[in-house]
């Protein structure tokens, strides 16, 4: 990929909305986001820590045009709610970041009874994204962006048992979640095109990165991974890349999957990702589509 972030022209008037948006990942891509012009809505679970990393935006970047609505991605009335107050204050979203993401492996559940992680990480983004599609300008620099992981490459839909409680490995729901997300990307970004619109879909993931995802690792793997991070993994600022490229670079076409291009995808300059024949298939996304429209009493496209 020819592009460079540094040649990206003022995006004053645009609006962009990134989930996720207090720490790691969200809190770096929101910081560029915003030195690029763009008025960032900070979707974020608590208003404290919003608040808190709003301030640290702003005394990063005092021009930063920031907003903070609430939003709990693993309740399906939060994510409504959000999507209300959204409506109300704004009459157009050109970027849609679904960037927020749980990692657990207490086998959690939300208020309705779903795997916690499937409910956050997609479930919530679909119905996001659903509830604001129509807002979004049918246009190529239109951008709709789901976080995916490598951890997608090991996982598979678990149609049957969605809280993946037969799966051998620990991280089954995880790679499961992550592994929607893509292929979310995936099959919005076909109905979009078989629908005649220019309005871009695609997944990045950004490589390893230490974002807060990992607190609820047991304590010694936790503390090993510590200390071999800094040698291993990118920064926040450099992970959160992937997700300003197919934000921002006008080489996008759709359905791209963008990441890091070094040792084991990990870290290094973004380039399209590798991913798994089964990430591919066309039948799984669809049954994954129609799945969640079922399981968020939502439809779009």
């Amino acid at each position: 990929m020819n592009f460079k972030l540094k040649n990206i022209p003022s995006q004053k008037g645009r609006i962009a909305i990134v989930t996720g948006a207090n720490n790691g990942i969200g809190f770096e891509t929101t910081l560029a986001m915003a030195q690029y012009g763009y008025k960032v809505i900070m979707g974020c679970r608590n208003q404290e820590k919003a608040d808190k990393a709003k301030a640290e935006l702003i005394r990063k970047f005092p021009e930063a045009d920031l907003d903070v609505i609430l939003l709990d991605l693993s309740d399906l009335a939060s994510v409504k709610k959000f999507a209300k107050e959204f409506r109300e204050r704004y009459t157009k979203l050109d970027v849609l970041i679904n960037n927020a993401g749980i990692l657990v492996y207490s086998g959690k559940k939300n208020k309705a009874g779903v795997e916690l992680q499937f409910a956050t990480n997609h479930l919530g983004h679909f119905l996001l994204t659903s509830l604001l599609f129509d807002m979004i300008p049918d246009k190529p620099s239109s951008r709709i962006v789901a976080l995916s992981s490598l951890a997608h490459k090991g996982a598979k839909i678990h149609f049957d048992d969605l809280s993946c409680e037969k799966a051998e490995e620990n991280d089954a729901a995880y790679g499961q979640s992550k592994l929607a997300n893509l292929m979310f990307a995936d099959e919005l970004n076909r109905r979009l095109k078989d629908s005649g619109r220019q309005i871009i879909a695609l997944a990045v993931h950004p490589g390893g990165s230490d974002s807060g995802l990992f607190d609820e690792m047991p304590k010694v793997t936790y503390y090993t991974f510590k200390i071999l991070s800094p040698l291993i993994l990118n920064s926040n600022s450099a992970a959160a890349k992937p997700s300003l490229f197919a934000a921002l670079s006008p080489e996008i076409k759709g359905g791209e999957y963008l990441g890091p291009q070094g040792f084991q995808e990990f870290r290094g300059k973004v380039g399209f990702a590798k991913r798994t024949d089964y990430s591919k298939r066309k039948d799984v996304a669809e049954e994954l589509w129609e799945l969640s429209e079922e399981m968020t009493d939502s439809t779009f496209l």
